[in-house]
């Protein structure tokens, strides 16, 4: 991979009229944007439904395969025919959203997917694509489909209280409720067509633009999704679907319980002997959407915090063995070279560091974890990076860099870089000071978080872990994406070979 430079932000966070960031003319200005400053990526995180449950998390999904319809861009559906321009304006706001607000754009958004399929089909054309799109994907839109309607029809109570018969998948009740509630799944195929095609739009752009995508895959899936329900086997469950074992970490400097995640682990043995047919379909699925995808949590699969059931803290938790190197020889059969990107951050033992070597599989290298102790050693020091990684400032999960140089850095980590640096940082040009550190780095790719390139504080953090209120909210301001801005990336692009070809 040559050397290169990306953006990290998430589709939500895009300007727009929407109450929510989505896939319409902000997205596509966003690739043009970085083709403008010379970039080659654009990193986001994870597109699947979200749970106002779950504070809109994009990393508890009720599913690993299906896209958020919230990312449906309404102007998009207009332009297709779903939507008459007066209708179009009825939905519109004069509010100005800032802040992604995730109730409102569900309140709209659910009026106008029901007014498109009033209206559906608005040609042949249409009618074929959507059938083409039910046959292709059938493997996971079916169970999806039928999981949303039920959920719905049931109150959104979780898989394990619904009635046995549709908890434990009897066939006969199944082929009932597929019956009955047939307009209703149609509907949500519908939504994930609707998605899939403004997606497919959006990638087409980026390829055009030559932006790579890069995804984000989380290693676990939620209890309360349509994969468990469908995939009981896989999972380390009880008769009735109550996790066996729960998903987490143990204890460490940050918290003495550690952290219960919730998430039920898998039966790795059950999957072996599948040849791992389901993380192969869930891998090829995702290479359908991006060009690289980010696994998050990459250690769980070489050894796994398991909590057990009915424990209070994760602190009772043990380790592991996961599949190791005989789940990368299988997915070697069905993609060479392995585009993948490991998230490696944490404690990471000497056998998750020779797996990734011998697969020749990336890893992260985070500045803002660089600043402390034994610091002449730290592997995120840039004098210790190595070439095949890709380097960060920050991920979604920290502050952003002015943040952390205001609120975070004692006085002892400030003295460290500014004896790093050759003069004395400060809040107004830290950012400039550690994506410019980014970006010499020896790593092949340097990915910046947008606030950082926008040097903003900690008001435009975008997750705060362990927090499950006011998360995934921050949107881009209006106007940031100056000629000015690609003009400074464009230039320190070009100073450290990190430009792409062609401009």
């Amino acid at each position: 991979m040559p050397r290169s430079s990306g953006t990290l932000l998430p589709i939500t966070s895009l300007p727009g009229a929407w109450p929510a960031g989505d896939l319409g003319e902000e997205a596509l200005k966003f690739a043009d944007f970085l083709k403008k400053s010379g970039q080659t990526w654009w990193q986001i995180l994870p597109v699947g439904p979200t749970d106002p449950a779950m504070d809109n998390s994009p990393y508890s999904s009720p599913s690993a395969f299906a896209g958020n319809p919230l990312l449906v861009n309404p102007e998009k559906l207009a332009e297709r025919g779903y939507l008459k321009k007066e209708e179009l304006a009825h939905f519109k706001s004069e509010k100005q959203y800032t802040l992604c607000d995730y109730s409102a754009a569900r309140q709209v958004k659910e009026n106008i997917f029901k007014l498109s399929w009033d209206n559906f089909p608005p040609c042949r054309e249409e009618e074929e694509a959507f059938e083409s799109f039910r046959l292709e994907h059938a493997v996971w839109l079916e169970d999806y489909a039928l999981f949303s309607a039920l959920r719905q029809r049931l109150g959104h109570t979780g898989w394990r209280h619904w009635p046995k018969e549709l908890r434990d998948r009897d066939e006969g009740a199944l082929k009932s409720a597929r019956a009955e509630l047939s307009e209703e799944t149609t509907f949500q195929e519908f939504l994930q067509f609707l998605f899939f095609r403004q997606w497919d739009k959006l990638r087409e752009h980026c390829t055009d633009a030559g932006i790579g995508l890069i995804g984000d895959m989380p290693f676990y899936v939620s209890e309360d999704s349509s994969d468990v329900w469908a995939n009981r086997s896989f999972f380390h469950l009880d008769a009735e679907g109550s996790p066996l074992e729960s998903a987490g970490v143990p204890p460490d400097y940050f918290s003495a319980t550690g952290q219960l995640w919730g998430n039920p682990v898998y039966r790795w043995n059950e999957l072996k002997d599948r040849d791992y047919s389901w993380w192969v379909e869930r891998i090829s699925h995702n290479l359908r959407l991006y060009d690289l995808v980010r696994i998050d949590h990459f250690r769980g699969f070489i050894d796994y915090w398991a909590v057990p059931a009915g424990s209070k803290t994760a602190a009772y938790g043990h380790w592991e063995k996961g599949p190791g190197r005989d789940f990368f020889h299988a997915l070697e059969k069905y993609f060479p070279g392995l585009p993948l990107l490991a998230e490696n951050l944490g404690t990471i033992t000497p056998e998750v560091t020779e797996i990734m070597r011998e697969f020749n599989l990336p890893g992260m290298l985070v500045l803002l974890f660089a600043f402390g102790d034994n610091f002449a050693e730290n592997p995120y020091a840039p004098h210790n990076h190595n070439r095949e990684d890709f380097v960060y400032t920050g991920t979604h999960d920290n502050n952003t860099a002015r943040g952390w140089f205001e609120n975070e850095l004692d006085l002892k980590g400030k003295l460290l870089l500014e004896r790093y640096l050759g003069h004395k940082p400060t809040s107004e040009r830290v950012h400039r000071d550690l994506v410019r550190m980014a970006f010499q780095s020896v790593a092949r790719v340097s990915i910046i978080p947008l606030q950082d390139l926008l040097g903003l504080g900690a008001e435009a953090r975008i997750n705060t872990p362990s927090t499950t209120r006011g998360n995934w909210r921050w949107r881009v301001p209006s106007g940031s994406l100056s000629d000015n801005l690609a003009s400074l990336i464009l230039d320190l692009a070009e100073l450290t070979g990190r430009k792409a070809p062609g401009l």
